[in-house]
């Protein structure tokens, strides 16, 4: 049996042995998360606009890399659109090794996204999101239609930071993202 990171952008670790992968699995947004921007950042707020941009953007790179484990491949997604290359080459390893030992994702990942730090004064302005994690939906499984259980140890709940800058026609990528599952949410 090999232990392996599966979605290490999420920090998970799933046991697998191998198996051919299917490309059929249908996308699925990622599950809770807010469904309009009046959810991420309040009216009142002088930089709600900005907040609202940021978290659009880092829930659409959750969007596309869900579609990307669901068939284990990142072709047909726009996570470079979302993605700096750093981030992106974290995610097509853990892709290529899906695809290696016959995996993927069925289940949805819970999510609430936070805006907790914006600077728009840098030369390239940045932004840090924090997000509970949440895999209470979570569910992988072999193509042969066998679930993946989570390891015993992965807690259900934790603390994800993504690291984010705004790059040419005010687009917002993830440039960075660090899960920490020693701190629950």
């Amino acid at each position: 049996m090999c232990v392996i990171a599966l979605c290490g952008t999420v920090g998970l670790a799933l046991a697998l042995t191998g198996c051919g992968a299917s490309d059929n699995a249908q996308p699925q947004a990622p599950s809770q998360a807010p469904s309009t921007p009046s959810l991420w950042a309040s009216p009142a707020d002088p930089d709600a606009a900005v907040k609202t941009a940021v978290l659009t953007s880092y829930t659409s790179m959750w969007v596309e890399q869900m579609k990307a484990y669901r068939k284990a491949s990142p072709e047909g997604t726009r996570l470079k659109d979302f993605a700096t290359l750093d981030a992106l080459s974290v995610i097509e390893r853990d892709l290529a090794t899906m695809k290696k030992n016959g995996a993927r994702v069925v289940g949805g990942i819970g999510h609430g996204p936070e805006v907790v730090a914006l600077d728009m004064e840098a030369k390239i302005a940045t932004a840090t999101v924090e997000d509970c994690i949440d895999l209470s939906h979570w569910r992988a499984q072999r193509t042969s239609g066998e679930a993946i259980p989570l390891p015993s140890a992965q807690p259900k709940r934790f603390v994800a930071t993504a690291s984010m800058e705004r790059w040419d026609n005010n687009r917002w990528m993830v440039t960075e993202y660090k899960p920490d599952q020693n701190q629950s949410c």
